[in-house]
């Protein structure tokens, strides 16, 4: 019999929410009525982990609360206390992004609680002029790149809590995603041929890979994981740092851009390329390949647990970043009519929830 994942989520949401009421209560903070992130989409995840929106009752002042009763969820939530801790140690917020202010942290009842203040912008970043866009891009991947594993003083302590990639790893992790994107899509022949191409595309370029490795990222640095206020930029995500290839997070901001700002894909592509050289754009493309895999993976393995519209969409998504990933190992960008078909299936399919979801996230 199969199971409803969504009907899953949505008990375990209910549940634990009746259970959180009176602990919030005694803390001191009030949710809000409506929480749109765990809503929509995020059922497909499986996480038991909510992130909530509130209040402190004693001033009205905004939080994001970040709370699980699950094991592993909770190492999660305390890694990524423990990584803003090590950044705060190191000064990373000198190298320009500030945080959000730590409001508190606490086991409780079975639970772990992370309440951090919430960020207002006035406009979100993908509504910014393309100019400003660029320049607040470029200053967080520099940012990053200004701090390295050989030259940096607290690079062991970076290293112990957020790990360090190289060639190696990122073949490790492309082939677990190669297989198991075949297990599901076996008879889909154009996307096995572009995994293959793929992979002899990073294993003929290892030395590039390593040579511009070392670096600090963070491999999930898209719009939804930064704030804008007062020009500064608020990093929200501190669980996905490491050192690894210095464009790895240059490659996932792009590939984010392919689809929502193709014009902001290519002002990055060229600035790579006027001002860096063949080789530094060479390891991006690398890095964009290498995410990309990912990508697919991650909507090949949701076909299990998505059902109804959601399904349908996930399936539209791997055919986008198929197309997306044959554009980049083809050194070229996805063609217009792709992404204006793919953009009118989503808006279509996806539900009045997610759209919601969505506009606070980006």
């Amino acid at each position: 019999m199969s199971v409803d994942h969504q009907k899953k989520w949505q008990e375990y949401k209910d549940k634990e929410l009746k259970k959180l009421g009176p602990i919030f209560d005694k803390l001191g903070f009030a949710l809000d009525r409506e929480q749109v992130h765990i809503g929509g989409e995020r059922y497909v995840s499986g996480d038991k982990k909510l992130v909530l929106l509130g209040k402190r009752i004693n001033d009205n002042k905004k939080v994001v609360i970040k709370v699980s009763s699950d094991r592993e969820m909770i190492a999660e939530i305390k890694a990524e206390y423990n990584g803003r801790k090590i950044l705060e140690k190191i000064n990373f917020a000198y190298y320009i992004f500030l945080y959000p202010e730590e409001i508190l942290f606490v086991e409780t009842e079975g639970y772990t609680i992370f309440v951090t203040e919430f960020i207002e912008q006035n406009k979100r970043f993908i509504d910014r002029p393309l100019k400003e866009q660029f320049f607040l891009a470029l200053k967080s991947f520099e940012a990053q790149e200004a701090i390295q594993a050989t030259t940096y003083e607290h690079a062991g302590l970076i290293k112990e809590h957020f790990g360090f990639f190289d060639a190696h790893n990122y073949l490790q992790k492309f082939d677990k995603y190669s297989r198991d994107i075949l297990t599901v899509s076996e008879n889909e022949t154009k996307l096995n041929e572009l995994l293959s191409q793929a992979r002899k595309f990073l294993v003929g370029n290892k030395k590039i890979i390593d040579l511009y490795s070392g670096f600090l990222v963070h491999w999930d640095f898209v719009p939804h994981n930064l704030r804008i206020a007062d020009n500064e930029i608020y990093l929200l995500d501190h669980s996905s740092l490491r050192f690894g290839n210095k464009y790895e997070s240059w490659a996932r901001f792009i590939n984010f851009m392919a689809l929502y700002n193709p014009e902001l894909e290519s002002v990055l592509l060229g600035y790579v390329k006027q001002n860096r050289g063949e080789k530094e754009l060479l390891s991006l493309r690398l890095m964009r390949v290498f995410r990309l895999s990912e990508l697919i993976w991650y909507y090949t393995k949701s076909l299990e647990i998505a059902s109804g519209d959601l399904l349908e969409l996930n399936k539209k998504r791997i055919d986008l970043w198929t197309n997306v990933l044959s554009a980049v190992l083809s050194e070229k960008q996805v063609s217009f009519d792709i992404l204006e078909q793919y953009r009118h299936s989503r808006d279509s399919l996806r539900d009045r929830e997610e759209k919601k979801r969505q506009e606070i996230l980006h």
